[in-house]
């Protein structure tokens, strides 16, 4: 049962009791991974907090959490058809069921068109320039798995794709985008390429074997480095938000517990530590809640 479970999967439990077939689609989605959905959250709610929403629009930021979900699973299916031959040659991802041979292609496409089916319902909800928006995301979604062939910084996509909530619910709250928004977006992309550089410390090694690039090999002994500076200006672009939003100095205090958080991040980042790494990485979900609160702090008290 668990050898088909990788091994940083946090709901070994929960998984591991559904039956094999259904257990293969539920690790295809990587339902047994929440972190990825609330990375993919956390733009869009900050944005909706921060554009004055988090009371009036409560409802909006449940509907983005769902869509979260199905959209974080949607892309890894799609992620898991094309580098399906990639995946074989490397351990971590060998046992993904489309690289073991546990779901087939075929079925798999048929997962990702329920999944996708999920996050049409989500749509619905959404005004029309916010729908557009949404829309605009399935092309960086599509090309974000040829990243890592292509270019050493895979990352600075995967930040394009993983922030794009933040303009959805910016455009659904404020009814256009405007500079805190495009602010807001920016330092998610610098926050993105930050903790998945963290993340593909775990990788180097078969990276390297099998030709895959990423931030973390083009920085190399300078990986502590590279995240501080991209924390930096995700911080730096979130105050040039918040102070647009409200120019009071105080309002800027509201972001000291999420930098507080990124510098405990690289402080005890060890590049040799690919345990270590992978929690640093997961301890992002708690730098989203906490840069949450700040925005709702903030969004609320114009």
């Amino acid at each position: 049962m668990t050898d088909t479970i990788v091994p940083d999967s946090e709901h070994r439990g929960l998984v591991g009791r559904l039956p094999a077939r259904l257990r293969a689609f539920a690790l295809l989605a990587r339902f047994d991974r929440p972190i990825g959905w609330w990375l993919l959250f956390w733009p869009g709610a900050w944005a909706v907090a921060l554009a004055g929403g988090a009371v009036a629009r409560w409802e909006l930021i449940w509907w983005l959490l769902l869509g979260s979900i199905a959209m974080r699973g949607a892309g890894c299916v799609y992620n898991d058809i094309v580098d399906r031959d990639l995946d074989r040659q490397v351990a971590r991802t060998a046992t993904r069921p489309v690289a073991s041979g546990a779901v087939s292609v075929r079925a798999a496409w048929v997962w990702l068109v329920a999944l996708s089916l999920v996050g049409f319902v989500v749509l619905l909800q959404l005004h029309l320039p916010a729908a557009l928006v949404a829309i605009g995301s399935l092309l960086p979604v599509a090309a974000y798995p040829f990243m890592k062939r292509i270019t050493w910084w895979p990352q600075a996509w995967l930040g394009i794709v993983f922030s794009w909530a933040a303009l959805v619910g910016w455009v659904e709250v404020a009814g256009r985008l405007t500079w805190p928004g495009a602010l807001l977006y920016a330092g998610s992309i610098a926050w993105v390429i930050g903790y998945d550089t963290i993340y593909a410390l775990q990788d180097i090694e078969d990276d390297v074997l099998v030709g895959v690039r990423s931030s973390a090999r083009a920085l190399g002994p300078r990986v502590r480095g590279g995240v501080a500076v991209f924390y930096l200006l995700a911080l730096l672009f979130w105050s040039g938000a918040v102070w647009l939003v409200r120019p009071d100095p105080l309002a800027l205090v509201a972001l000291l517990p999420v930098g507080g958080h990124f510098l405990w991040q690289v402080a005890t980042l060890r590049t040799a530590d690919g345990a270590g790494a992978l929690a640093r990485f997961r301890s992002n979900r708690n730098a989203g809640a906490l840069m949450f609160l700040g925005c709702v702090v903030v969004g609320t008290t114009l």
